[in-house]
């Protein structure tokens, strides 16, 4: 009874695996390979407590092969090679199994060693990942490999196996277990989807509640105490950070406050404050730009006070600043602008500053024109004149082009005017 409830419920088919009806469902590819006995070389990818080791379990039961495990956050080399000496002896007749779990912490020494091995077929591979493995490893592992990617399970899918967590228990300690509705869902909403993480917080409310008269009676305020909060998922360094700070950035630029102040809220929730604030600062200059140039200061005012007076009450000033982008009009134009002269840059189309805008004020002996030639600008009608400040290069360059918002159309006009007077 030491094992972790959990690992005593663990699914022993794939029918009782929750959630990830996407690989799992009669006739999809991962189903069928499983079925067949006839499996690749596998990664699983996805987050914590999502079935990624329970299914690998499964497999692993459905081989004729010796199955092996290692996780990557405390194997070495030296574990690989003991597992490989043990290839075409008793131990292991008709191969090796190996499932290597958070396969991300392998270096690439490691990972190689693996190579020879999963490509004749001697060990087949199944790794799994929390994070995205095309960043994380090896190219010559993953060309080998079938990636399948477990997505996180809705916490109404979790029902069920918390119910079955406390039936089991009941079972096994010989009382009888109260909940109400309120404390299986407070448990699943709480742990977000991980499946894990729910039996956790079923043992825990399960153990901490005495026993009367031969029953347990699991109260919603003990839930709520032992339920640890889904954003403490949340890795800032992982998947889950860039996902939800891309989301949160797109959610302002598509104009949505809702979804913008929900991925707001995770953020926060997480205490990762510094992201929040970075991004609502870009997507101000980004995506709001010159259709409302005065945001700037104002969300710079607001991230300063969020700052100033930490969480959660920075939250307010967050929020105000975050809808006041969602809901303003949006022009990247000069966001376009700047990285067209920058792929300019970068591709070496450029030259000399034109000598008018140079900062001297004398020609060498070598100069076929002597003289700067500067045109002041403030000494001419409306402060313009034409005068060519490009590069010879690059002359007649156009890199802005106003958005079609009244503020940059209205700077267009004028300009039109002016320029139009003077050519």
């Amino acid at each position: 009874m030491n094992n972790p409830l959990a690992a005593r419920l663990r699914p022993a088919e794939l029918s009782e695996v929750v959630g990830q009806k996407h690989l799992l469902e009669k006739g999809k590819p991962l189903y069928n390979m499983i079925e067949s006995g006839n499996i690749p070389n596998l990664i699983f990818y996805g987050p914590s407590g999502v079935g990624k080791t329970t299914v690998a379990s499964i497999i692993a039961q459905k081989t004729q092969k010796a199955l092996r495990r290692l996780n990557g956050t405390n194997a070495s080399t030296q574990d690989i090679k003991n597992i490989v000496a043990q290839l075409d002896t008793f131990e292991a007749p008709n191969g090796i199994l190996l499932y290597l779990d958070e396969i991300q912490y392998f270096n690439k020494r490691q990972q190689q060693s693996l190579l020879e091995y999963i490509e004749n077929g001697k060990i087949t591979l199944i790794a799994s990942t929390t994070e995205n493995p095309y960043f994380y490893i090896y190219p010559a592992i993953l060309s080998r490999s079938t990636v399948f990617e477990f997505k996180t399970v809705a916490w109404q899918e979790t029902i069920p196996a918390i119910q079955r967590g406390f039936d089991f228990l009941s079972t096994e300690y010989s009382v009888v277990t109260e909940t109400d509705d309120a404390v299986i869902e407070k448990i699943a909403k709480g742990c977000g989807g991980d499946v894990r993480k729910a039996l956790n917080s079923v043992e825990n409310c399960f153990f901490v509640t005495a026993t009367e008269n031969g029953i347990k009676h699991i109260t919603l305020e003990t839930a709520s105490e032992l339920t640890q909060k889904s954003a403490v998922k949340y890795d800032r360094e992982g998947d889950e950070h860039f996902d939800i700070i891309s989301a949160y950035q797109k959610s302002m630029r598509g104009s949505d406050p809702d979804a913008a102040v929900h991925y707001l809220a995770r953020l926060l929730e997480a205490g990762d404050l510094p992201s929040a604030c970075r991004r609502l600062l870009v997507c101000a200059c980004e995506d709001v730009g010159l259709a409302y140039p005065q945001i700037i200061p104002i969300v710079k005012a607001a991230v300063d006070t969020a700052l100033m007076v930490g969480l959660p009450e920075a939250r307010i000033p967050l929020a105000d600043a975050v809808v006041l982008v969602a809901q303003s009009p949006k022009s990247n134009s000069a966001y376009e602008a700047i990285n067209a002269a920058a792929q300019d840059i970068k591709k070496g189309n450029y030259g000399p500053v034109p000598r008018c805008l140079q900062n001297k004020h004398f020609d060498g002996e070598d100069a076929a024109v002597k003289g700067q030639f500067y045109k002041y600008p403030h000494e001419f009608e409306n402060a313009w004149v034409n005068q060519q400040y490009l590069p010879d290069a690059l002359k007649n360059t156009t890199y802005y082009k106003p958005g079609s918002n009244k503020n940059e159309q209205a700077f267009k006009a004028y300009w039109s005017k002016i320029k139009g007077e003077k050519c």
